[in-house]
């Protein structure tokens, strides 16, 4: 079998900036969100695009435009009829744009409704409010329409459907998305589109502040370095009949990493071998092979899921079968739809004996939309001079999903862990299986204590643990990380191990690309 090709599997999902040429299909886009309702003339979308190209902001999916926001940004007046849109956008040519100004108005969002239920508006309101952060504005002002309000109209009053949504007790397709969003409900606004039959023609006015705005700044203020959410899965092995409910289980946990806006979910090692809980009974090296199987499902899965929830998975492992020879493969799937793969390079005798697994040659680091990232798979951690290569590359993290069946096998993967924080001025996360699968060879007993660890000095936690679970319990942690608090820790720590290192005395000397390389 020869290698598979991710790019079969893999989304192109692209944040960019809106062009001309994309007129037609922003017609289509609107036609379809908003049926019934006026389209954009080509005269207001130039104008736009030549005023404040930066404002016009589109969302792509293998090619295809999905989603989209305009915005420009103008002066806060108290006064001003914030509400009324074609007075606040200049009906929507934006000639009144400000470049000094302090607020950024947002007049429209679209997401196609084929792609609703993915997160997208989410992209879109992140994007904007990242552009408020790089312009140093003070907010972002919008007006919102609550399509959900004909359906409770005949018994209550807007205001109090809006009341009901903000307690979370009624489901709005766009007001719940706002308010998830960091949007807080201002105003009330009659006949905002009275053709809007859904809305009965309301709309609520909405508010973020920027924290980070620093008034009367003589520069633009930049937010250098953003807290990094990781969220690191401590999952059950139980019996499963099929990939479907296998999938559900994932699902459940990437729907509560998105909740918290988490940056990346982890996921532990091979837990996948769940997966022959539902196949028929083989020997170990055969039952491997067959876990190989489910690789296309497993892969498609979580590449849409990354996609729908906007969160960067580190899938675990998973065996993978090329040139008929079995690798343990992680995979990291991108929130942009994009796949990468860190083979296992070393392999414990139990895996060599049991499932005949061959080890990979090459230690990757991956860019992220986060910063880079490395990936070790249990055994892994285990050899600092992984470690070293990775830092070297410029990881800043390390994700280490694990799997061991005894309290000694965890201990030597935290340990080790904790010792590569140290050396290395980096954070890294691990993630193992709890549970039990009787009948699965190699794969019967789990013991797990996930964790997130940082380097032990005075900035970070006292004990040199972010954040960690109860030993062999299901469960999740989500934990804040400051890479720009590794940087300084690195330069001006209470000790500088990365550059102490005596390397007149030893040097890790690796190759890669048939070149040899030193560190």
């Amino acid at each position: 079998m020869e290698p598979i090709d991710l790019a079969e599997f893999e989304w192109k999902i692209i944040v960019r900036p809106l062009k001309i040429e994309d007129f037609d299909d922003l017609i289509a886009l609107q036609r379809k969100c908003f049926p019934g309702m006026q389209t954009w003339q080509r005269e207001q979308i130039e104008s736009q695009l030549a005023i404040f190209p930066e404002g016009q902001i589109g969302i792509e999916i293998d090619g295809r435009l999905v989603a989209s926001s305009s915005s420009l940004i103008v002066e806060y007046d108290p006064s001003l009829k914030w509400y009324d849109w074609k007075t606040v956008s200049d009906a929507g040519y934006i000639r009144n744009h400000k470049p000094k100004g302090d607020t950024l108005y947002g007049i429209e969002i679209m997401v196609d409704p084929e792609f609703r239920g993915m997160k997208l508006s989410r992209r879109l309101y992140d994007a904007r409010k990242e552009l408020c952060r790089q312009k140093n504005l003070a907010r972002i002002i919008i007006a919102g329409r609550i399509p959900g309000y004909h359906k409770h109209a005949h018994e209550m009053s807007a205001r109090e459907y809006i009341e009901r949504v903000v307690d979370k007790a009624i489901y709005d397709p766009v007001l719940t998305a706002q308010l998830a969003n960091g949007f807080s409900v201002q105003g009330l606004v009659a006949n905002y589109f009275p053709s809007d039959t859904d809305s009965c023609g309301y709309a609520t006015y909405l508010e973020w502040k920027n924290l980070d705005y620093v008034p009367e700044a003589r520069r633009r203020f930049h937010n250098v370095v953003e807290p990094i959410r990781v969220c690191v899965v401590q999952y059950e092995m139980r019996e499963i009949n099929s990939f479907d409910e296998f999938a559900r289980q994932c699902e459940f946990f990437l729907d509560v990493a998105s909740d918290y806006k988490c940056d990346f979910v982890l996921f532990p090692e091979l837990f996948t071998t769940q997966l022959l809980s539902c196949v028929e009974a083989a020997r170990p090296g055969l039952a491997a092979r067959q876990l190989a199987e489910f690789t296309p499902d497993y892969l498609d899965f979580f590449t849409e899921h990354s996609v729908k929830y906007d969160v960067n998975v580190i899938g675990g492992s998973q065996f993978v079968v090329e040139y008929d020879t079995l690798y343990n493969v992680s995979f990291l799937f991108r929130r942009d739809g994009s796949i990468g793969k860190q083979y296992k390079l070393h392999i414990t005798p139990s895996e060599r004996k049991w499932w005949g697994v061959t080890p990979g040659e090459r230690v990757e680091v991956f860019d992220t939309d986060c910063g880079k990232v490395g990936i070790q798979i249990c055994y892994d951690i285990e050899f600092p001079e992984l470690a070293r290569i990775a830092a070297q590359k410029g990881a800043q993290i390390l994700f280490v999903p694990f799997n061991t069946d005894t309290r000694h096998g965890y201990l030597r993967v935290r340990h080790c862990a904790q010792a590569r924080c140290i050396e290395n001025h980096m954070y890294v996360a691990i993630s193992g299986c709890t549970g039990n699968l009787p009948f699965v060879e190699n794969a019967d007993i789990h013991y797990a204590q996930s964790g997130i660890f940082t380097p032990a000095d005075a900035e970070f936690a006292r004990d040199a643990v972010a954040a960690e679970c109860h030993p062999n319990v299901e469960t999740v942690i989500i934990h804040d990380l400051d890479f720009e608090q590794l940087r300084k820790h690195r330069e001006g720590g209470t000790v500088q191990n990365w550059n102490d290192r005596r390397r007149d005395l030893y040097r890790v000397v690796y190759y890669e690309d048939e070149k040899r390389q030193e560190i």
